[in-house]
């Protein structure tokens, strides 16, 4: 197996909403905001090659949102999808599938673009299949109105129009012990409904993408939880028995939204689960 980081492209949000209820006195000590209240956020995928697949994990926003939209995520710095992955030596032609942790505009934008006449939704990933679940795609598809703004419908209804769209099937436990791409499986309810966790065997460590079950360093203490949870108090008890068990079994937390710690481990302290290393992607692959 060999492991690459893809980065999907930086961009920026409120502090706040990515807080919660913590004053931003505390969470700047960690995420320190711009004059806009903005923070840095990354889009850092995973490029998994095992055997004859090419397993992509999330893809970013993509960039065929309006210029309108991008305007209020300040994107910055020069990573996109397509640029990141021929740098590692593929195509996107080369994937063979794509997982998607859940359907927000920030995890699956990348999955769809539009064609030459620039107004049909065609799939980045033409030979690869796209990897949901049946409960979260429902969710995603039939949005309540505090997430509808994140669900948007063209990333996601071509999907299952290109007829490459499979279900991960959830035997109604939270872990799946082995999905169809050969990796483990957290389900967790908190920030919407049947998010998907991986948790990859990679040598001798585990290697866990976080999403946004954590998804900077900084909201490591439990009553950091973003604005943006449908479920805040159960993110916080998810949250918590994910971190005791990272921390127990010395898990590498690949956080794809932090823009400074592309990886840390994280160890039991008296102020609870905490900070035990930040390590560059090159540390561990």
């Amino acid at each position: 197996m060999v492991i690459h980081a893809i980065e999907a492209g930086n961009f920026k949000l409120d502090g706040g909403a990515m807080f919660g209820v913590v004053p931003k006195s505390l969470w700047t000590r960690t995420n320190p905001a711009d004059e806009n209240n903005m923070i840095d956020i990354a889009a850092r995928c995973m490029l998994i090659e095992e055997g004859n697949r090419l397993i992509l994990i999330d893809t970013g926003m993509g960039d065929k949102q309006s210029e309108k939209f991008f305007g209020f995520y300040y994107p910055w710095g020069d990573d996109t999808l397509e640029k990141s992955l021929r740098s590692k030596g593929f195509h996107p032609d080369d994937i063979t599938d794509v997982f998607l942790t859940h359907l927000h505009f920030d995890h699956s934008g990348g999955c769809i673009k539009w064609a030459e006449d620039g107004k049909t939704p065609v799939p980045v990933f033409k030979n690869a299949t796209y990897w949901s679940n049946k409960d979260h795609w429902e969710w995603a598809t039939k949005p309540n109105a505090r997430e509808k703004a994140s669900f948007l419908s063209e990333n996601i209804l071509p999907i299952e129009q290109s007829g490459q769209l499979r279900f991960i099937e959830k035997t109604g436990k939270t872990f799946l012990e082995n999905s169809d791409l050969g990796f483990g499986i957290l389900f967790a309810d908190g920030h919407t409904d049947k998010q998907m966790i991986p948790h990859i065997t990679y040598k001798d460590k585990t290697l866990v993408f976080a999403a946004d079950l954590l998804p900077t360093a900084g909201h490591l203490p439990l009553p950091y939880v973003m604005g943006f949870d449908t479920r805040p108090l159960l993110t916080l008890g998810e949250k918590e028995e994910f971190l005791n068990q990272a921390a127990d079994h010395n898990y590498y937390l690949w956080l794809e939204h932090d823009a400074h710690n592309p990886i840390i481990t994280v160890k039991h302290t008296e102020k609870g689960v905490r900070l035990d290393q930040s390590l560059r992607i090159e540390d561990v692959l």
